[in-house]
């Protein structure tokens, strides 16, 4: 049974930098793409990052140039540094696993019905 579980978020000024992860657990990490959203109240999931299993990395406009999404392996954990950080940041940071060994191009790496595993999310507060 796969499980996901985020850690990092916090609360930070505007042009700060953050770190979340995201740990799996349950099953073999490498086999799964990996993606990372955020909501906010009154707004549906934004995509942030992907990381597929093929090692590509898809970013929302957003984010491009401030977001970096990797993997540690060994550790079984997805990483989301965040940099120059927005107040428009501000929201509950999730990550998602598609089904194991599913790879997706650049138009269904950030779409939320990919997704079928989820962890709790984190709270990222950006003042």
């Amino acid at each position: 049974h796969v499980q996901l579980v985020e850690s990092g978020g916090g609360s930070v000024q505007a042009g700060g930098s953050l770190r979340l992860s995201c740990r799996l657990s349950g099953d073999t990490f490498g086999q799964y793409s990996m993606a990372w959203f955020r909501g906010a109240p009154g707004k549906g999931q934004e995509g942030v990052a992907s990381f597929d299993i093929d090692g590509s990395t898809i970013y929302g406009d957003s984010v491009k140039g401030r977001f970096t999404v990797y993997r540690g392996n060994a550790k079984n954990t997805m990483f989301l540094q965040m940099n120059n950080l927005k107040p428009e940041d501000t929201a509950i940071y999730s990550c998602a696993a598609a089904r194991a060994g599913r790879s997706m191009n650049r138009f269904q790496a950030l779409d939320v019905a990919e997704y079928i595993y989820w962890g709790q999310g984190t709270q990222v507060t950006v003042s």
